[in-house]
């Protein structure tokens, strides 16, 4: 019997080969006709040997019997016996059966096409075809009940919260009639006040729940929730920055009322809980996120029909980013002395989504210093009976951490709130080109605010002109090559390497010579096997007992900084190195899903290119039994908008699985380098 190791060598030969049998025609028009129940059950039974329902290339062959070897026979309907080798194909054969067993069919025609499909041609279709519904919602009669029966929603007592604006009294009485409906859902409608303090937030410990979004009457007169994609698994929500990366995914497979109804909830979030939040759960309401709005207004009117309409719809969603970026990103808290703006959370104290796992060793050193056992101490603190100023600084630095996003990561940790970060200030640049160029040329220079105030579109450049200054000021290290966090408090860069030094290259601040030398020093640093890492070993500094593995730092990659750095390069004419990123991610997405059973996680380890990490809370869209039905919001669309980059050439290469490393035009000096 082939070792493990050399089935799936064979498999990485046979894959060329079968992809490009599916391309001409070659595989034939249909398969056998098979009992669904019996072929399912056998194909578990046959190869998925750790009963977790699905097949991975941890299936291991058991002793001399056919368990676990990766080669399943089944007879058809006619009598004429059919091989499926090779994890992958198994995989894809497991879900086929599986999605025709959901559609209540007792016998299947089983498709080539579909079974022996390439694996990055696969992923890309299920995407487009599966994930992006299986990762809508709405909160109304139809889909409310979907999202509230997430733990994060439910108290002591078992209810389940829904709280909703008093500012919007149609969904008042909208959701007070559903509940009226369906006593047996255990839900209460909570109405929020208009004024929302940090106090009060506070005192909804253990009654926290789910915010409703946009309703929209239909052509018959009924109410019916603005849909929005979360990003999957735990996270069952609309989330701030992965909203604009989902967006962009979903107009590029062509779901554009989709993409629109993302704005028009952020918007609502914006004209209803003053800031678009973190997530819409209450205990987000003290903080936002990375700031992307303008960015998703004009890549979704790009796509919409010019009308009468569609102008009325750009001039309300532009009134409402003029809003946000005034109140929340200019406001007191976040602005600095410096003219850029930093994080910030107005609430206090532990995080309440937080496991309180992830804060026991801060508490225990307290309690130490305290004298108290931790338990107590916690309590006595998190009941504000027990004050320390120390802690309660940390607990500032973790908020603001968090609205970040980048939660958590070395750069950010016990200093946020002194920070003003390269990630934010680049965005919020961008946040002031745009503002400015939507003006200039779609409202004639001068636009007419809802207030009844007028904004210039020169006003708007003066500010993105400000801020590019002040950017290069601070920011910027000709030195090294590279932007950096400010440390205002100390007057002085913090060094830290990371992703977020890429940022200034979307944005579009850096000059030609900024965009040269972050090619050569920082694209050096941080490019890896898989992919654009968060941050540098150096930068990272040791890990191991007591200071463990941060999510958001080496040897971490995550999709909005792919995404981010490819559409930087590209645009200062780094197209070779925006398409060799590409694929490293790529790569790293496809071949963990051909591994897997088509796993499309949240992040991964882009050294090791695995899905397998484990630091802080683990990822995120691995766990599922025979089909994952959701991918990962922002994964999804980094492999859709990965794909465009790549070439014919470099599609078949992927589809093959060949690692890019065997690609010559790839090849860094050190993977050119002779062993040593």
């Amino acid at each position: 019997m082939p070792s493990l190791a050399g089935k799936r060598l064979l498999v990485l030969s046979i894959l060329p080969l079968l992809t490009a049998m599916s391309r001409q025609g070659s595989l034939p028009a249909s398969g056998p006709v098979v009992r669904i129940d019996s072929a399912l059950s056998r194909l578990l039974a046959d190869e998925d040997t750790d009963g977790d329902k699905r097949i991975t290339i941890e299936d291991d062959h058991i002793g001399n019997s056919t368990r676990g070897d990766k080669v399943f026979r089944m007879k058809g309907e006619d009598g004429n016996s059919f091989e499926v080798a090779g994890t992958y194909y198994l995989s894809n054969l497991l879900q086929e059966l599986k999605l025709a067993q959901e559609e209540g069919r007792r016998k299947f025609t089983l498709d080539p096409a579909r079974i022996f499909e390439p694996p990055a041609d696969r992923i890309s279709r299920m995407i487009r075809e599966v994930f992006w519904d299986g990762l809508t919602r709405t909160i109304d009669e139809q889909g409310l009940l979907q999202i509230v029966q997430d733990p994060k929603s439910t108290s002591e007592d078992g209810f389940r919260n829904l709280y909703v604006p008093e500012s919007d009294k149609t969904a008042v009485q909208y959701y007070r009639d559903v509940v009226g409906r369906h006593p047996d859902w255990k839900l209460r409608v909570h109405v929020l006040a208009n004024s929302i303090t940090p106090s009060y937030i506070r005192s909804l410990d253990g009654k926290h729940g789910l915010l409703s979004l946009k309703l929209s009457e239909t052509e018959t007169g009924l109410l019916k929730g603005v849909p929005f994609v979360v990003p999957g698994g735990r996270f069952n929500e609309m989330y701030g920055w992965d909203s604009y990366f989902i967006t962009i995914g979903l107009l590029h497979d062509g779901e554009v009322d989709l993409a629109k109804a993302m704005v028009d909830n952020f918007v609502y979030e914006i004209r209803h809980y003053g800031a678009i939040l973190n997530a819409n759960r209450t205990y987000y309401l003290t903080r936002s996120q990375p700031p992307f709005l303008t960015s998703m207004i004009l890549a979704v009117y790009e796509h919409l029909p010019k009308s009468k309409s569609t102008k009325e719809w750009l001039r309300d969603v532009l009134d409402a980013a003029i809003v946000e970026y005034q109140s929340v990103w200019m406001n007191p808290d976040r602005l600095t002395k410096t003219g850029l703006s930093r994080y910030w959370d107005t609430g206090s104290g532990p995080c309440p989504e937080v496991n309180v796992i992830e804060y026991r060793e801060v508490f225990d050193l307290f309690a130490k210093k305290h004298g108290m056992e931790s338990k107590k101490f916690e309590e006595g603190y998190r009941s504000e009976k027990i004050g320390d100023p120390e802690l309660d600084e940390y607990f500032k630095h973790d908020r603001a951490m968090r609205e970040s996003g980048h939660d958590t990561s070395y750069r950010l940790v016990d200093l946020c709130v002194n920070l003003v970060t390269v990630d934010l200030n680049s965005l919020l640049f961008k946040v002031e080109t745009d503002i400015a160029g939507v003006i200039s040329s779609e409202f004639g220079g001068t636009f007419q605010r809802l207030n009844g105030s007028s904004e210039s579109a020169g006003e708007w450049k003066g500010k993105a002109d400000s801020r590019k200054a002040a950017i290069n000021r601070y920011l910027w290290n000709d030195h090294e090559g590279m932007f950096f966090d400010y440390d205002f408090t100390k007057g002085e860069q913090t060094q830290y390497v990371s992703a977020a030094t890429m940022y200034p290259l979307w944005a579009g601040i850096a000059s030609e010579s900024q965009a040269k030398n972050l090619v050569t020093h920082a694209l050096a640093l941080l490019e890896k096997p898989g992919g654009l890492a968060g941050s540098t070993e150096e930068s990272r500094g040791p890990v191991g007992p007591g200071r463990p593995e941060r999510q958001w730092d080496y040897p971490f990659g995550w999709s909005p900084h792919q995404m981010l750095a490819w559409g930087g390069l590209a645009r200062y004419g780094y197209e070779a190195e925006a398409r060799r990123l590409a694929y490293r991610w790529l790569y790293t997405i496809t071949v963990n899903a051909a591994h897997y059973n088509g796993t499309v996680p949240e992040k991964f380890d882009v050294v090791g290119r695995t899905h397998k990490v484990f630091a802080e809370y683990g990822n995120v869209g691995t766990e599922f039994s025979y089909i994952t039905r959701e991918g990962f919001g922002w994964t999804n669309a980094s492999f859709q908008i990965g794909m465009d980059l790549l070439t014919p050439s470099l599609r078949s290469s992927l589809n093959a699985l060949i690692p890019p490393e065997w690609i010559s035009s790839f090849m860094t000096e050190k993977e050119n380098a002779p062993p040593k």
